[in-house]
């Protein structure tokens, strides 16, 4: 990459709240291209001149969907994860790899894919940045309601031996102390859902669509 975008990024990032607290990016070597992210080494020159060299993941980003069914139940996929070796519990996600496409596109178009649930509500909740000691994913959160069945379209091997399950909105801190939820994004997205729609357990309904529709609901 040399140099290439370095202006725009360190732009970017000035930009958002906190702005660069005066870091500034120099250059960028590429160290690796792969199917869906690369590396470089950035390096960035600190307030007082200092210039040290950092890894950096880049991402396109991604979406993440809480689907709340009427009876606040919340429809969650278990995929194989080769990084950490194991099936987890995750909200329907998918990378924002269509050039082009709209977030609130790829959020209907996986939660589709992966759940067989097409959202008749789409809310946009929050954007969060995964891991920002190491990459630039950020991954937007939306909620949604209202929801009709429609036919999955796994892709990928993980996707073919995905599973679809059902838990209670309001068990999210339960199934995080024990351990039965631990990716990062499904949690911060089930309790901004929570929040957004407001009661408790037997409270306020998320409005619309059937809470049997989602495909195979497995308890956990």
């Amino acid at each position: 990459m040399g140099g290439d975008g370095i202006a725009g990024r360190g732009e970017a990032i000035a930009a958002r709240d906190g702005g660069t607290h005066g870091f500034r990016l120099v250059s960028e070597r590429r160290q690796f291209d792969g199917h869906v992210f690369s590396v470089g080494t950035v390096t960035v020159a600190g307030p007082d001149g200092c210039e040290f060299d950092r890894d950096v993941v880049h991402h396109p980003g991604a979406v993440s969907i809480v689907a709340v069914h009427e009876d606040r139940t919340v429809t969650l996929v278990r995929q194989f994860r080769a990084a950490v070796g194991e099936a987890l519990l995750e909200l329907p996600a998918g990378t924002r790899d269509v050039d082009g496409e709209a977030p609130e596109a790829t959020a209907r178009r996986e939660l589709a894919e992966e759940a067989g649930l097409a959202a008749g509500q789409l809310r946009r909740l929050a954007s969060v940045a995964n891991a920002p000691g190491s990459s630039d994913q950020r991954t937007i959160l939306f909620l949604a309601t209202a929801m009709v069945p429609c036919a999955t379209a796994p892709v990928g091997v993980e996707e073919r031996w995905m599973t679809v399950e059902r838990v209670p909105l309001d068990d999210a801190e339960r199934l995080v102390a024990e351990g039965r939820l631990v990716d990062a994004t499904t949690i911060i997205g089930l309790l901004l859902a929570r929040s957004a729609l407001g009661g408790g357990a037997g409270g306020g309904g998320a409005g619309g669509g059937g809470g049997g529709a989602g495909g195979p609901a497995h308890g956990t």
